[in-house]
């Protein structure tokens, strides 16, 4: 596997050498496909979404100045793709009713997702985190799988950091609720103990 940095791409790419720019396709792919599918929750659109995010980043490659991270542009550029299909598709996405959890309530979820494999886990946290609305996703997304900062996540998704801070706390408690009713058969009414 090749450790250059994804500037070194950009400029080989830059300089004409076309083809490097499949290293950062295949760096970022995964990740691009992630972010279009959460938000737009159809996998065919989102294939397309992420094909047409890595041909704008191509052809607006110049104007890539190295502010932020190749990777925090790259998203943005999704961020904004996915924004455009839902809109265009004049799809209307409601997110389930959520009802209202405690704190004590989360922790008796996170001792019980503790028990569950790691597979298992991962596909739970990933259908939960479907089931939020587009922007939330997002956001969770980025925050918790990609690492990025809230400040990065100012620059992907053009919120303020504030904005962003509550939109990830208030996620966060969603997802804890969603994820309850996902295991809710796991935990004992009586003690909150995993069973």
């Amino acid at each position: 596997m090749n450790h250059q940095s994804d500037q070194y791409y950009i400029n080989q790419v830059l300089d004409g050498r076309v083809n490097a720019f499949s290293v950062l396709v295949e760096r970022h792919k995964n990740l691009v496909y992630t972010i279009a599918y959460r938000m737009i929750k159809n996998k065919e659109q989102a294939e397309e979404v992420a094909q047409d995010s890595f041909i704008k980043a191509f052809k607006s490659l110049s104007n890539y100045r190295g502010d932020a991270k190749f990777s925090t542009w790259l998203y943005t550029i999704v961020y904004r793709k996915s924004l455009d299909a839902i809109k265009s598709a004049k799809r209307m996405v409601t997110s389930e009713l959520i009802e209202e959890i405690s704190e004590g309530e989360i922790e008796m979820v996170g001792d019980a997702l503790s028990y569950l494999q790691a597979k298992e886990r991962k596909e739970i946290i990933s259908d939960s985190i479907m089931k939020l609305p587009k922007d939330e996703a997002a956001i969770i997304t980025l925050y918790y799988f990609e690492e990025k900062s809230v400040k990065e996540i100012v620059e992907i998704i053009g919120l303020t950091a504030d904005n962003v801070k509550i939109k990830l706390y208030r996620s966060r408690k969603k997802l804890y609720s969603i994820l309850q009713h996902h295991i809710s058969p796991e935990i004992s009414s009586k003690n909150g103990r995993a069973i």
